[in-house]
């Protein structure tokens, strides 16, 4: 994993240019709950990182720090330490982005442990947006990135049951 005082974070982009300010909102995901990991980190995460659907190599970066946060600790994790990733891995494949290969290992390693981590998070209660991102998780770990971006899509029970009408009607 790319270290978060590295100079390479310079070096690497994002939308809207080096991604030098990218550690400090890791670090602030690493060490919470006890920081400030609120609303405006992750609005300047996606942000950066996941603009309209764009991946940058400061994404492929990001994703082994926000797995390792999850990874602290899971049973207070929000449905984003799942849903980053995934879209993440799903947007580089639409993309055809190829992984630097510095940071190569690291990424690979993170995506594996995401279903590990749906294991840990069985145990609380699930909403439907939760569910979403979980299980979009596990799909692009395993390479469905199709079906992971469709589950984003059904996040709500609603529009699942919509969806399921619709397949039952055609």
């Amino acid at each position: 994993m790319l270290d978060l005082q590295s100079e390479r974070w310079a070096e690497l982009q994002h939308a809207y240019g080096d991604a030098s300010n990218i550690p400090a909102l890791l670090a602030a995901l690493r060490e919470w709950p006890a920081s400030d990991c609120n609303s405006e980190t992750w609005f300047t995460l996606w942000s950066s990182l996941a603009h309209q659907g764009d991946v940058y190599d400061a994404s492929i970066a990001a994703v082994p720090h926000v797995v390792a946060a999850l990874e602290a600790n899971p049973a207070k994790a929000g449905a984003d330490f799942f849903h980053f990733p995934a879209w993440v891995e799903i947007c580089r494949f639409r993309q055809d982005a190829k992984v630097p290969e510095d940071l190569e290992a690291a990424y690979r390693a993170a995506l594996v442990r995401l279903p590990v981590l749906v294991g840990i998070v069985s145990q609380r209660e699930w909403d439907p947006a939760f569910t979403a991102c979980v299980l979009a998780a596990v799909a692009a770990a395993k390479g469905q990135h199709n079906l992971a971006e469709a589950t984003l899509e059904m996040e709500s029970a609603a529009l699942a049951a919509d969806v399921l009408d619709w397949l039952a009607n055609r």
